[in-house]
């Protein structure tokens, strides 16, 4: 029997709240499906299952803050399956449902889709969300009767609420709510008490708040929120523990951005490579040759990671950073580069980011090169150590083959933890950048 825990989201999350259960006991699930939502005072995240089996129970009800490493569900894995030859004679086989993740399950059922008649196109057959979401929904029947009129027993009277349709009013006093909503609710400027709650209990969700912002036009207010003070508690943090040591380096571009216009010709619009592509891909190919600034700093010192997990800094809205990761980032093509960075973005601004993508970042990136910053010298995302910095290319006066001429440069930066490296291990990344960018066909 596995357990299914509270994961860590971030070096900064002590709790989270079990927002939205995905599965119920009984349900088969296979490792990596997403089973669970978790929101954070950040951002809501899906979360997967590391094991493969059956749901036996769940633990936690929805709209519960725990700790991290609380038991969620138990998990009866397939090792722990009775075999087949053990099953009582006479006993007719249970037809498999189709193959699909809890994820699209609920998709399906909230659509209405009938998943026996949905054609999968996943590998071996399974159902994937696009099938879902092009998929006819079943013609609407006859309405279901009444709970209340199918119940074996009668349930004592609950408060009455027409506006929620939990039917439960939540206690008087401070709103039932997650810590997103609340984050939501003081950016968008609306009211907590006026929304209604869908969750577990009349619990207000983020998106019972987006909801309640879209139908009202409310203004966001320009003041401090959770995601931004979660933030500041951790940059404080990092610069009280760690010493910090930068280096800085300009990078000609020239030949990358010349290789990369030549191949955006050959790409349709909507897959067409960006310098940030180019950029990330190098630095993660560098953290690979330089593995002294590719891990964390524990109890015991430095703890080189297994692979690079490249953690991109995305800013919220209203403020606040989260720094999602790309997984193998080293080994991804620049197209896979691409449109993994598409996804990470839209997921952290929409607060749909998965526990997989904020695991263990062993090294971040952070570009400001949009916002027109020339050089950002950052401030190290801990237990890592080491950050780097882009800036906006622009172009500059530089001497080549000892000819003056304009050139596309870009600064990028070091910052580094001087416990786990020095200045020459810190040179070392940057020179690798620097070459990977010069023979931009290598990545």
């Amino acid at each position: 029997m596995a357990e299914f825990t509270m994961p860590s989201l971030g070096a900064d999350m002590d709790e989270g709240m079990l927002s939205e259960w995905l599965v119920h006991p009984g349900d088969r699930v296979t490792r990596g499906d997403v089973i669970a939502v978790v929101e954070t005072a950040k951002s809501a995240i899906e979360v997967e299952c590391f094991d493969s089996g059956t749901v036996k129970a769940l633990l936690v009800d929805e709209g519960t803050t725990v700790p991290v490493g609380t038991p969620l569900a138990r998990i009866g894995t397939t090792a722990e399956a009775r075999p087949a030859e053990s099953r009582p004679a006479g006993r007719p086989p249970v037809e498999s449902p189709p193959a699909s993740t809890p994820l699209v399950r609920r998709l399906a059922e909230d659509r209405h889709v009938d998943l026996a008649a949905v054609h999968g196109s996943g590998p071996g057959g399974r159902i994937t969300r696009a099938d879902v979401e092009h998929a006819e929904p079943e013609p609407e029947s006859a309405p279901a009767p009444e709970r209340e009129e199918t119940a074996p027993t009668p349930r004592p009277a609950k408060p009455a609420r027409s506006d929620n349709s939990t039917g439960e009013r939540p206690a008087p006093g401070r709103v039932k709510s997650s810590p997103l909503a609340r984050r939501l609710a003081t950016e968008l400027g609306v009211e907590l008490s006026d929304v209604v709650g869908t969750g577990r209990g009349g619990t207000v969700r983020a998106e019972d708040v987006r909801s309640a912002a879209a139908a009202e036009g409310a203004r966001r207010p320009v003041i401090p929120d959770a995601a931004r003070a979660a933030t500041a508690r951790l940059m404080s943090r990092s610069k009280r523990e760690i010493p910090h040591f930068y280096l800085s380096t300009t990078v000609d571009m020239a030949a990358a951005l010349e290789w990369m216009h030549a191949r955006n010709r050959e790409l349709p619009l909507s897959a067409r490579l960006v310098p940030a592509a180019l950029t990330f891909k190098a630095v993660a190919m560098a953290a690979r040759k330089v593995p002294e600034l590719n891990g964390h700093w524990g109890d015991d010192g430095f703890v080189p990671a297994e692979e690079v997990r490249l953690g991109v800094a995305v800013s919220l809205r209203g403020g606040g950073l989260v720094a999602p990761a790309l997984a193998h980032a080293d080994t991804l093509s620049l197209p896979e580069v691409m449109a993994a960075l598409k996804d990470l973005v839209a997921r952290a601004r929409g607060g749909r980011l998965r526990a997989s993508q904020t695991a263990d970042p062993s090294l971040t990136v952070t570009n400001l090169g949009d916002q027109g910053v020339e050089a950002v010298f950052g401030v190290i995302y801990p237990p890592q150590v080491a950050l780097v910095g882009l800036g906006r290319i622009v172009e500059r006066p530089v001497a080549v083959n000892g000819l003056l001429g304009v050139r596309p440069v870009l600064t990028a930066t070091l910052s580094a933890d001087h416990r786990a490296a020095d200045g020459a291990t810190g040179a070392r990344l940057l020179t690798a950048m620097d070459r990977l960018l010069q023979q931009p066909e290598e990545l």
